[in-house]
């Protein structure tokens, strides 16, 4: 599943991952795309295209293998000749060549055979291609900084003096180029609106971990894909790791891509199976979550993997930038080992909350829940704003688990009977021994309907004491230092890998987002601000499953049930 291949960091590139569920015969013995124009792509680059800079500068250009694979994915296509991904996101490592290989692509699809013409099975990838006619091509930011890599190495193989420019009798400017027949390569940095109605038949994407609604990138991305989705054309973003919750394009485009796969490996829904196809190529390469980058051995092992057939890449001054101790170890995870790393303020790490839960290699020796399993729930509910959640914890072992996690839009708040009808189903399938409901916008069903079908089944109720005794309603707001505690708790319990989770990633994404909050100098968790779309409520009831399972244990009423039918009382 797409959360255990963020998290476990499988050591294998992520370009391939998707393409094994797709038909048998797109794909050849090989495990590559029977019919692609990459090859054509990949010969018309070394052919036209010279180094501008390093070691082999002046000498053609030849590509790396990892770069090659990416390029026959992108232009694999089906037996009618349509696109297998109509767009692709390349997530690496600093210093691993994006910006070049960036700038290679925008002038292969401005002046190089990139769309079909026929098949011809003769030659390698069974497609002959043709160049687009009066392409417009982008390379687009937020910023004039975040293209200057990218349109530097495009002028660069361009310039005036190039084998390209003549060739093609280039009109060379600073931030564009034009061909004789009217195509145009040009640089985008504006507003979003500067750049609505434009035909694109291809765009770059550069550094989309700086698009945040701050600089207006998520709207620039929306022009691009409307603009694009007018002619069929395509996009590849380009990428660091991002910082998660602050609402980057980056992290947005991983998410999308991470359902992609949910609904590609999905037994119970195959008609998602089509719908999830011709989406999003992922090309990543990121180190172990376990990575020490105070070991030397440790360290260097994951740079070696992360920087794999890169040979422009010193690895020892990659290891010297780490350990000096003014940079940080959140920046130097994000940067190097390319791995989504949180905020400085944020209260967890993804390494830590990663090192809990399954990896690509698990097996059925994982602790997944089974029906009849005693648990505790908690849930935290919202019906517009917030995200609403119910998360469970096993009361055997501790291991937590996602029941599920319902995110509202403006056009589609929380449905509420769907959140009534998991309930009931999750008190079918286990035996529920406690469940711990936040009040707010849910008065009726924690103080009412809920209690009335399943107070008599639980063993501990929420409040038992009291002039307000509550089955179920535990209202936050009055027991802000209870979860404080339960929340330091919670963290010194992830740092010190006190139990399992199911690496679901709604949760993980949640857990991410949680910032340092404090109540009467204890550590509370929040969002990164009041108005944030970054939602942390599956996380908040993560810390609460673990409470309710502590409060459990402790109790004269666990004790007692335990006791009287002869149980054994978990630790």
């Amino acid at each position: 599943m797409a959360q255990q291949i963020l998290l476990a960091a499988p050591r294998e590139r992520l370009v391939t991952l998707g393409t094994e569920v797709l038909p048998p015969h797109l794909v050849d013995e090989h495990g590559l795309p029977r019919l692609t124009l990459g090859f054509e792509a990949i010969d018309w680059m070394e052919t036209n295209l010279i180094q501008p800079n390093g070691p082999r500068s002046g000498r053609p250009v030849t590509l790396m293998p990892s770069q090659a694979k990416f390029l026959l994915w992108f232009y694999a296509v089906d037996d009618d000749g349509h696109w297998l991904f109509n767009r692709a996101s390349r997530r690496l490592a600093k210093g691993s060549g994006k910006s070049p290989f960036a700038a290679m692509l925008a002038l292969h699809e401005l002046l190089g055979p990139s769309r079909l013409f026929d098949f011809d099975e003769k030659i390698p990838g069974g497609c002959r291609g043709v160049p687009v006619q009066m392409p417009l091509v982008n390379v687009a930011a937020t910023s004039l900084d975040q293209t200057a890599n990218t349109m530097r190495m495009v002028r660069a193989m361009s310039n005036k003096r190039s084998k390209l420019a003549r060739r093609y009798d280039l009109e060379v400017g600073k931030t564009y180029l034009e061909t004789p027949e009217g195509g145009r390569l040009q640089q985008i940095t504006s507003s979003a609106t500067s750049a609505e109605g434009a035909e694109l038949s291809f765009a770059v994407a550069d550094e989309t971990e700086h698009w945040t609604a701050g600089n207006g990138g998520p709207d620039l991305a929306e022009t691009l894909d409307q603009n694009l989705a007018k002619t069929g054309g395509r996009l590849m973003e380009t990428c660091n790791a991002w910082i998660p919750g602050i609402g980057s394009v980056a992290e947005t485009v991983f998410d999308s891509w991470a359902e992609q796969q949910e609904w590609l490996h999905d037994p119970e829904h195959p008609e998602r199976l089509n719908m999830a196809r011709q989406q999003i190529l992922y090309d990543a390469r990121v180190a172990p979550h376990d990575t020490n980058l105070s070991d030397q051995d440790s360290l260097q092992t994951a740079l070696e993997f992360v920087y794999e057939g890169l040979p422009w890449v010193k690895i020892r001054d990659i290891m010297q930038r780490i350990w000096n101790p003014t940079f940080p170890a959140s920046r130097s995870r994000r940067f190097f080992l390319n791995q989504p790393n949180a905020a400085e303020d944020a209260m967890f790490t993804l390494e830590d909350w990663a090192a809990l839960g399954p990896t690509a290699t698990d097996d059925e020796m994982f602790p997944h829940v089974a029906d009849g399993d005693e648990v505790v729930l908690f849930f935290d509910g919202s019906k517009s704003r917030d995200a609403t959640a119910l998360v469970g914890c096993r009361m055997s072992d501790g291991h937590l688990f996602t029941v599920k996690v319902w995110e509202p839009s403006p056009e589609h708040p929380v449905n509420v009977a769907d959140v009534n009808v998991t309930v009931h189903q999750t008190f079918d399938r286990f035996k529920v021994v406690a469940f711990f409901a936040d009040v707010r916008e849910w008065e009726s069903f924690t103080k009412v309907h809920w209690p009335e079908d399943f107070a008599d089944d639980l063993v501990l109720w929420a409040v038992p004491k009291g002039k307000d005794r509550q089955p179920i309603a535990w209202d936050m707001r009055s027991h802000k230092y209870e979860f404080a505690e339960a929340t330091e708790m919670f963290l010194t319990e992830v740092q010190e890998g006190a139990f399992t989770h199911d690496g679901n990633w709604d949760l993980s994404r949640h857990i991410g987002n949680i910032r340092r909050g404090e109540v009467r100098g204890h550590l509370y968790p929040k969002k990164d601000s009041d108005s944030s779309s970054s939602k942390i409520d599956a996380g908040v009831c993560a810390i609460g499953a673990r409470m309710v399972r502590r409060i459990v244990l402790a109790s004269d009423a666990w004790e007692d049930r335990n006791s009287d039918s002869g149980f054994v009382v978990w630790n």
